[in-house]
């Protein structure tokens, strides 16, 4: 065999930039003006990993980071002969990059996909000498048995979005509706039972409202204690072969460090921060580079990684107006009906030929996809069919990508695509984030984090200066977020004009006037230029991009946060408590009300834990306070003072309106058009006594209750319920004859025991039953049976119907986003001061005794 030629020494330049000249196969002339600066200030600031572990670059999106991190990578592997990885957050992305790498930049690294057994023995060869860059997966760092163990130098590109990927080490979700989790999740429901009250039903799924559905909450820690060895103990009895068995791993010796979140469809078992630490592959390569579209100055970035001091390096010049791209907004449901804006979108994708298609879930995607296979005959492409490339979407003519729960990473530049939709934008991504902006009000932790998906989700079509197309938004979670002047004042000012310019567009427009928007915007000719174009320019030159409110608090308060966790993680519950109360200190901004109740309760916790006393009740007291609509936090503050009956009301009506918000955003806030209906169909159903049970269980739901009719032998009308107080009615609106007979008085009187047996309440829950009817007398026989029933007169209960709906209306103008506390605290005294909240309105009622209000007649 003759002997191989031995290789000549690459070229090593003095600088990162001059990599990509030496690559004769590159099909670009060199690094842009601003990808250069950032390569540059590397390698003044960051080049030596022991005073720089780990380091931060924020390039924008579209702007080029990906060749940036393949350049770092490739001038390290060179200069210092280190094994780098660079990770990706899917096996899509990893395919992405190293066609990118090949195709673009004429530089040849290796994708490592699929099972560590599978991987090319020549690749892992050149990736253990230091010959090649390994590009592959967050999964195939972050496992129990990582292949990739003794990286020298790690890039995390899309550093924003690998919380999910980073953590899932870590999680241990346990879903109900799969089917294998099935077994497991009884057993662990089995075992919360004495904790779950009236939200026994809500944890197996069964819904009744939309706050059902967005129904979270969380297994206090006290009580998390209290079974932690039985918790352990069920699911080692039922974990094996699952595919969860290996996170359970990670975290099962650590369970009082983590925490457990209950909703509907799944139980979330997870720290609060990753334990990265714990993580050798990670912590122990030389430097970590993040690379991201937006970093933020509150600390985000270190939460999601686990990292206490992470440089940033600074932002290019000139990225503080300019953007990428041009993107022309369209907002359908401001102006067409839901039937209109599909067939509008039918006309849109004719017109294009190629679309790309956002959705937050599978079933949305078969939705679409079989819409338009039948209406269309187009090609559909789904995530698995372009993770090795998008070759045949964009070779087609016409073809549609629908793309399940990813709103980052896959991009579609240039003649690829000029049609996007996106279909709702999910603001939390698990249980864990839910709870924590929903219950402890705490959105602002969130600002960066929020803002980075939606922009991610919106530039898959525009990667380039050069790059145009349209984005059509629909679902009304993000419809809300960016028809929100008060949100759009913290986008780039880019944004913000066209975003502006697209709602101007989008307001009292038809179907015709839409689509003859778009050609023009395809033709990009001198039309658009002059009528569209030169308006968002000049936008753009008066916008300004204010900063998320106490980032500078979250920023300080992160490092004493890692160190909380990691005491945590080693049981150094003393020191969890000092770090929780160094975190206190920060957090003095009045937005972070939230959040600093949370960090009470987690300080009230690791001091129970710790047995520090008097600690505990005293961290709860001031998480109860803040936190008024989490009803277990009045318990574990133990309170016995002459406030206890007002905390309970409060955290009743907190839960009210909690379901109010949920109702408000289903409805919309860019427009009114779907609230003006539910109120119309409930007003005119009070009128109609054949649709007046229906517009009642509405009016329900309108209100913040958990409302419900059953059809079924003895069952009574409609119920609301919230917290431990329910209401069930029977409604006498239609009757002809003035006098109650006795039957119906019977039958109201015993509808709280069929309440009592047919729906989940707490067993100290009081049920009032009510009648409501216009009639003033009752027969002789119904006047026992009425004396366990509250009169509610027909007329009464009408006004009192409007006046509610009215101010639901009146703040609904003032709503922005659920968790708002300055909206909850306004509305609660609004509720309190016009009766609607269930403890106003049980007071309201109990003066009304039918017995001593009816006229007794034989």
């Amino acid at each position: 065999m003759a002997f191989k030629k031995a290789q000549p020494s690459q070229n090593v330049p003095d600088s990162p930039e001059k990599i990509l000249l030496d690559l004769p196969r590159r099909r670009i002339p060199g690094v842009l003006l601003h990808q250069g600066e950032v390569l540059k200030a590397y390698v003044a600031s960051a080049i030596d990993p022991t005073k720089a572990p780990d380091v931060a670059l924020q390039l924008p999106t579209g702007s080029g980071k990906t060749l940036v991190g393949l350049l770092l990578a490739e001038w390290r592997r060179r200069k210092f002969k280190e094994r780098v990885v660079y990770l990706c957050p899917t096996n899509q992305l990893v395919n992405q990059v190293a066609e990118q790498a090949d195709k673009q930049y004429g530089l040849t690294v290796n994708a490592f996909t699929g099972r560590a057994s599978n991987f090319d023995p020549t690749a892992k060869s050149e990736y253990q000498s230091a010959d090649r860059i390994a590009v592959t997966s967050y999964s195939a760092l972050f496992n129990t048995n990582p292949y990739f163990d003794n990286a020298q130098i790690i890039i995390v590109d899309d550093a924003h979005a690998a919380e999910n990927y980073i953590s899932s080490l870590w999680t241990v979700k346990i879903d109900r509706t799969d089917k294998k989790h099935k077994t497991l999740h009884a057993a662990v429901v089995n075992l919360l039972t004495p904790f779950l009250g009236s939200n026994f039903d809500r944890i197996n799924g069964e819904i009744n409202s939309m706050a059902d559905i967005t129904w979270v909450d969380k297994l206090p820690t006290p009580y998390l204690n209290e079974i932690h060895n039985d918790l352990i103990s069920v699911i080692d009895s039922n974990i094996a072969k699952l595919d969860i068995s290996y996170s359970w791993s990670m975290i099962r010796d650590h369970v009082l460090a983590c925490h457990v979140y209950l909703t509907p469809n799944d139980i979330l078992i997870k720290p609060l921060i990753p334990p990265t630490w714990s993580h050798a592959p990670f912590t122990g390569a030389e430097q970590r580079i993040f690379m991201s579209a937006t970093l933020g100055l509150g600390g985000d970035l270190e939460r999601l990684t686990g990292r206490k001091n992470i440089l940033r390096l600074p932002i290019p010049e000139g990225w503080d107006k300019q953007g990428i791209g041009r993107r022309f907004f369209m907002f359908p449901s401001m102006s067409l009906s839901d039937e209109n804006a599909v067939d509008l979108r039918n006309q849109l994708m004719m017109q294009a030929g190629r679309s790309v298609i956002l959705v937050p879930s599978n079933s949305i995607a078969r939705e679409v996809t079989d819409q338009v296979t039948e209406s269309l005959g187009f090609s559909v492409f789904n995530a698995d069919d372009i993770e090795e490339s998008k070759e045949p979407f964009i070779a087609a003519k016409q073809a549609v990508a629908v793309i399940a729960g990813r709103y980052d990473g896959i991009d579609f530049p240039g003649n690829d695509c000029r049609l996007l939709f996106v279909d709702g934008l999910p603001k939390a991504t698990n249980s864990q984030e839910r709870f924590l902006m929903s219950k402890m009000a705490a959105n602002v932790l969130f600002n960066d984090r929020i803002q980075t998906r939606v922009l991610q989700a919106i530039g898959r079509c525009t990667r380039s200066l050069e790059d145009f197309s349209t984005v059509v938004v629909s679902g009304e979670e993000l419809s809300n977020y960016l028809t929100d002047i008060r949100r759009r004042s913290y986008l780039h000012p880019e944004l913000q004009a066209e975003l502006d310019f697209g709602i101007e567009q989008s307001k009292g427009t038809s179907n015709e006037d839409f689509f003859e928007n778009f050609k023009i915007f395809l033709k990009n000719g001198k039309e658009w230029e002059k009528n569209a174009n030169e308006v968002i320019v000049a936008k753009r030159e008066s916008a300004e991009q204010k900063s998320f409110p106490a980032i500078k608090n979250l920023s300080n308060a992160v490092l004493y946060e890692i160190t909380y966790q990691k005491c945590m993680w080693q049981q150094d519950y003393s020191g969890a408590y000092t770090a929780a109360e160094n975190v206190l200190a920060e957090l003095d901004a009045k937005e972070l009300i939230g959040y600093r109740a949370l960090w009470h309760y987690l300080a009230g916790s690791a001091a129970q834990l710790g047995g520090i006393k008097g600690k505990d009740r005293m961290q709860y007291a001031n998480a109860k306070k803040a936190a008024t609509g989490i009803s277990w936090l009045v318990g574990l503050a133990h309170s016995d003072t002459p406030t206890e009956e007002h905390d309970s009301s409060n955290s009743i009506l907190i839960t009210q309106l909690e379901r109010v918000e949920a109702i408000l955003e289903t409805l919309g806030l860019s427009h009114s058009r779907k609230f003006n209906e539910r109120e119309k169909e409930i007003l005119n159903g009070l009128e109609d006594k054949d649709q007046f049970e229906q517009a009642h269980v509405l009016l329900g739901q309108m209100l913040g209750y958990s409302a419900g009719k059953e059809e079924s032998d003895g069952s009574p009308d409609p119920w609301w319920h919230v917290g431990k107080i329910c209401f069930v009615f029977e409604d006498n609106a239609g009757a002809e004859s003035d006098i109650l007979a006795a039957n119906k008085a019977r039958q109201a009187s015993t509808h709280p025991d069929w309440i009592r047996d047919r729906v989940v309440l707490d067993d100290d829950a009081v049920i009032i039953s009510v009648l409501v009817t216009q009639k003033t007398k009752a027969k002789s026989g119904a006047m026992p049976h009425l004396k366990k029933v509250l009169l509610w007169e027909l007329n009464d209960f009408k006004k009192w119907a409007r006046n509610a709906l009215a101010i639901l209306r009146e703040l609904r103008t003032k709503f922005s986003e659920a968790g708002d506390l300055g909206w909850r605290a306004e509305a609660m005294e609004i509720f309190k001061q016009n009766g609607l909240d269930a403890t106003s309105l049980m007071k309201k009622l109990k003066g009304n005794i039918a017995a001593e209000k009816m006229e007794e007649v034989k």
